[in-house]
């Protein structure tokens, strides 16, 4: 039996476990980030941030990689837009359509990001053991695949 039926559960099932990681890790990315400067984005810009490319994206791809709804990934572009982060631009593929292009400050933010995210990275393989750590990595990932292929499904 699981958490939800009242029964406790020695370890923590993997929705625990995923969170605890997560929200450790954008704990430590927006602190750090926030010493260095960028204290003016909060942790949920990270589902706009995280897919966010140099040479911009649609924000229908935004929202189909973070998991977000349109409206919602539409209302953290327009907050980050504000900030200086980015700006909408005619995509040259499809004028109709417009791109999120990072500003010089969030490719700065995007560069910043990356290298603290490399150092935390860097700190667990050095914990774990390189190859240990690109086997959980891996592990992770086809769970993260599986995961998502599994909700995808209809009832």
């Amino acid at each position: 039996m699981g958490a939800l039926t009242g029964d406790r559960q020695t370890e923590p099932d993997l929705g625990v476990l995923a969170a605890r990681v997560l929200f450790s890790v954008q704990r430590e990315l927006f602190a750090t980030l926030a010493e260095q400067g960028f204290d003016d984005i909060l942790p949920r810009s990270g589902a706009v941030l995280a897919h966010l490319r140099p040479e911009g994206i649609r924000a229908s791809e935004l929202a189909r990689l973070s998991g977000q709804h349109k409206q919602v990934v539409g209302s953290l572009i327009d907050d980050l837009e504000r900030l200086g982060y980015v700006e909408r631009v005619p995509d040259p593929a499809d004028r109709r359509a417009k791109l999120v292009c990072p500003t010089d400050r969030g490719l700065l933010q995007m560069e910043t990001a990356a290298a603290i995210m490399r150092a935390i990275e860097e700190r667990h393989t050095k914990s774990l053991g390189e190859e240990s750590y690109a086997a959980f990595k891996k592990a992770l990932r086809q769970v993260a695949q599986n995961q998502s292929a599994a909700a995808q499904r209809p009832s």
